[in-house]
């Protein structure tokens, strides 16, 4: 049996889903301590999150990790009941509808034929065929969609994140508050995690968590991790439009919109998009905002903003994907980092990933090595072109 000692900086959806598959795992016995700053997640990426799930990637690895995220969301109840209590995420499977111009069409095509390799329920509509379908939308310049059939939509993240921790800690898993500032180590081997207040937590096994505070923590590790925070607003809006069945839809700009209950939420990238900036809202998004969505849905002239707020997306810089396994010089410190958007739909996989491997050695339900740290270090990009 396995009786190390594993402590999780992170106690967001990450870091939650691998204590909860590592305390899970059949032969480890050992103890895990997950180390949180702010428990009340008020700044956390997992908590601010617009929490949905799609399989339109262009990475096939990508995908799998999705198609198990969905199977795992579905089954929910099977997996983090605490006590008989359930948990609800009002999983949404609407479907994701990507939007594009004749300039996008052949890229939009490329990536359903990888996607359809990946048996994604998938499907690609001309002009006539979206404006059939969603008649309160203008495809006028549109050229081609693709809408995802099944096994995409959106969920209660800060659910799905409550969850894995109440399940966690059912197992025995410790949560504190602390706020890490970086790895100890020698002779290779990481040997604890140091804490703002001068106390080193020892650990045989470590696991970086952070989000988007991971880079700082591996400051005199040897590795510099391409990840930082990008901020993103979004925005909750009204208006009396109708808009039945709709996905979550992506336009050709870059805004994406869907529905909240009775309301809509949205939100694009900035045309100034710095690292790690103030985490603020930029209400001056949302004129730009109104004019994409009033052409989209004509019916959206009418559109008033409700509400908005702001999240970091762990962005990487190098290609967009995540950097999961061993750090390169440091192989008991697995790093769990850069999801770039896509960490909630993510986490599960990632976390029975890290579990097979802290455990196991090796990868044994889906090999994620194409998304080691390795690959920055050789200069071998894994890109991923649908990052939202």
């Amino acid at each position: 049996m396995d009786n190390r000692h594993v402590v999780i900086v992170g106690g967001g959806v990450i870091g939650s889903a691998v204590a909860y598959f590592l305390a899970a795992h059949p032969r480890f016995q050992g103890r895990v301590t997950v180390l949180e700053r702010d428990p009340s997640y008020t700044h956390a990426s997992s908590a601010l999150s617009a929490s949905s799930i799609r399989q339109q990637f262009s990475t096939p690895l990508n995908i799998q990790m999705s198609q198990f995220g969905i199977a795992f969301l579905r089954d929910l109840h099977q997996h983090l009941a605490v006590d008989g209590e359930l948990p609800e995420l009002a999983l949404s499977e609407h479907g994701y509808l990507y939007l594009a111009t004749d300039g996008g069409a052949a890229t939009l095509r490329e990536n359903h034929e990888i996607q359809r390799a990946a048996q994604v329920d998938v499907a690609l509509l001309n002009q006539d065929a979206l404006k059939q379908k969603f008649p309160w939308q203008n495809v006028d310049d549109l050229a081609i969609g693709s809408l995802g059939l099944s096994g995409e939509g959106w969920f209660d993240g800060y659910a799905l994140l409550m969850a894995f921790r109440r399940k966690a800690r059912s197992q025995g898993v410790t949560y504190l508050q602390a706020d890490a500032q970086g790895f100890e180590h020698e002779k290779g081997r990481v040997t604890g995690v140091r804490l703002q207040n001068g106390t080193v937590i020892k650990c045989d096994v470590a696991v970086n968590a952070a989000g988007a505070w991971a880079r700082p923590l591996l400051a005199g590790t040897g590795f510099d991790l391409p990840v930082v925070g990008r901020v993103r607003t979004v925005f909750v809006v009204s208006s009396p439009a109708q808009t039945p069945a709709c996905p979550l839809i992506i336009d050709p700009s870059g805004l994406w919109f869907r529905p909240e209950g009775q309301h809509w939420i949205c939100g694009l990238p900035p045309d100034n998009d710095p690292d790690d900036a103030a985490l603020e809202a930029d209400y001056e998004q949302f004129d730009t905002a109104w004019q994409i969505m009033a052409n989209r849905v004509p019916a959206f002239e009418a559109l008033r903003m409700q509400r908005a707020w702001a999240g970091y997306y762990e962005y990487n810089v190098f290609d967009q994907n995540a950097v999961i396994g061993p750090h390169p010089q440091l192989p008991n410190l697995m790093l769990a980092n850069g999801f770039s958007g896509h960490g909630m739909q993510h986490a599960p996989a990632t976390g029975r990933g890290i579990a097979e491997l802290l455990v196991d050695g090796a990868y044994s339900s889906l090999d994620l090595s194409p998304l080691s740290a390795q690959r920055l270090l050789d200069g071998r990009p894994l890109l991923e072109k649908n990052v939202i």
